[in-house]
C-alpha cells in the first residue's frame, strides 16, 4: 500500500458495455497499481457482475469516500453510488436508466477531481444513445466534461503510441466543422496541445497543422479555408515561439508523423485526426480533453455491445489511459 501514488479515479461508464470488464481486467495488473491508486466510481453490483464475467476473485470494497480507501493488492475499491440494478440492464442494448447512472459517475468523478479528492479522471466509454434518452442531451464526454467544469476553450487529443493529433472541431457535423474554423480557434488548439505534449515530456514539440481542403487547398484552387484561417494561424504561432509548420496535406500528413517527423498533429476536424489515430492504434488509442481544470483522459473507443458480457474486450486502451493521466499529473 502507497498512499504517496496519485489517486486515479475511474468511471464506470455505461453498464450495458464493456466498462465494468475492461476495468476489472485493467485494476488486476501491476503496471496499473505500480504507478497509481485507482479508485472506480460507479456501480459495486455491476462491478461484481464484471468479475463473476471474467471469473477473478479480486474482491470489492464499498467505500463512500477516497478517504475510506486502503488501496490493498486484490481489492478494487469503488465509490459505489449504488444507483443501478444489474436485472433491469441487458448486456449489449441501449439502456435510458444506464445512460442516466453513467453521467451521474462522470458528474461524481469530476467533482471529486474539482475538490482534490483525486488527482485526475479516467473514462470508460459511455453510449450516446443511451445518455440521450436518459434525458442529457450532449454529443459525448468532451461536451460534458467543459459544462461540469466550466470550461469555454476546450479541444480533444488523441493519442496513439507516438501520435498525437489535436481537434479542432469535435462532434460536429462536416458542414458545421467547416463553418467552425477560424484563425483564433487553430491558435487556441496549438496552444492548448503545445502545453500538453510539454507535459508529456517532449521540452520542444515539432507541430504541423494539417489542412483543411485536398492538398491544402492548391494555393486556393480548392478551397480557401487554408489562405484565410490557417496559414495566418501558422503564422501567429510560430512567431509567437512554437515550433510549427503548416498546412499540409492532410493525406500525407500522418505518414510523415509516423515517420517520426512531428510529435503532434492539429486536425481540422473530427474523422481527420480519428480515422488514421485509430486505424494505427485501435487498442491503445487514448483520448485526453485539453482545457479543463482537471486532468481527463479516456478509452479510444465506445462500448462495444457486440462484446459485453463476453470478457473478450481488451483493456489496453483503458490501461494506457490510466498511464497517461498518471504521467500528466506527475
Amino acid at each position: 500500500m502507497n498512499h504517496l501514488k496519485p489517486v486515479i479515479g475511474i468511471t464506470m461508464g455505461d453498464a450495458a458495455g464493456v466498462g465494468p470488464e475492461i476495468i476489472v481486467m485493467a485494476l488486476a495488473r501491476d503496471e496499473i497499481r505500480n504507478i497509481c491508486n485507482p479508485v472506480v466510481i460507479g456501480d459495486a453490483a455491476i462491478i461484481q457482475q464484471a468479475l463473476q464475467i471474467m471469473g477473478s476473485s479480486v474482491k470489492i470494497r464499498k467505500i463512500r469516500g477516497v478517504n475510506e480507501a486502503q488501496f490493498a493488492k486484490g481489492t478494487i475499491e469503488v465509490v459505489d453510488l449504488h444507483n443501478l440494478n444489474p436485472r433491469l440492464v441487458a448486456k449489449g442494448q441501449i439502456s435510458p436508466l444506464a445512460g442516466k447512472a453513467a453521467f451521474e459517475y462522470l458528474r461524481c468523478a469530476v467533482n471529486m477531481a474539482l475538490s482534490g479528492d483525486i488527482k485526475a479522471v479516467v473514462t470508460a466509454p459511455l453510449n450516446k444513445e443511451a445518455l440521450n434518452k436518459a434525458g442529457y442531451s450532449y454529443p459525448g464526454h468532451t461536451e460534458i466534461l467543459a459544462e461540469l467544469c466550466g470550461a469555454r476553450q476546450i479541444c480533444m487529443m488523441l493519442v496513439a503510441g507516438d501520435l498525437r493529433a489535436a481537434h479542432v472541431s469535435g462532434h460536429l457535423s462536416l458542414r458545421e466543422a467547416c463553418d467552425f474554423l477560424s484563425k483564433e480557434r487553430i491558435l487556441t488548439v496549438i496552444k492548448l496541445a503545445v502545453e500538453a505534449v510539454k507535459k508529456m515530456g517532449i521540452e520542444e514539440p515539432r507541430v504541423a497543422v494539417a489542412g483543411l481542403n485536398p492538398h491544402a487547398g492548391e494555393k486556393g484552387l480548392f478551397g480557401k479555408e487554408e489562405i484565410v484561417h490557417i496559414l495566418p494561424a501558422v503564422e501567429e504561432a510560430s512567431s509567437r515561439g512554437v515550433n510549427v509548420v503548416g498546412p499540409i496535406p492532410p493525406d500525407t500528413l500522418f505518414y510523415r508523423a509516423k515517420k517520426g517527423e512531428f510529435d503532434l498533429i492539429i486536425a481540422m476536424y473530427h474523422d481527420q485526426g480519428h480515422i488514421p489515430l485509430k486505424m494505427i492504434g485501435f487498442l491503445e488509442g487514448v483520448n485526453i480533453t485539453l482545457g479543463l481544470p482537471i486532468v481527463r483522459t479516456s478509452v479510444g473507443h465506445g462500448t462495444a455491445f457486440d462484446k459485453a458480457g463476453k470478457g473478450t474486450a481488451s483493456p489496453e486502451s483503458l490501461i494506457r489511459a490510466v498511464q497517461l493521466a498518471t504521467q500528466l499529473v506527475k
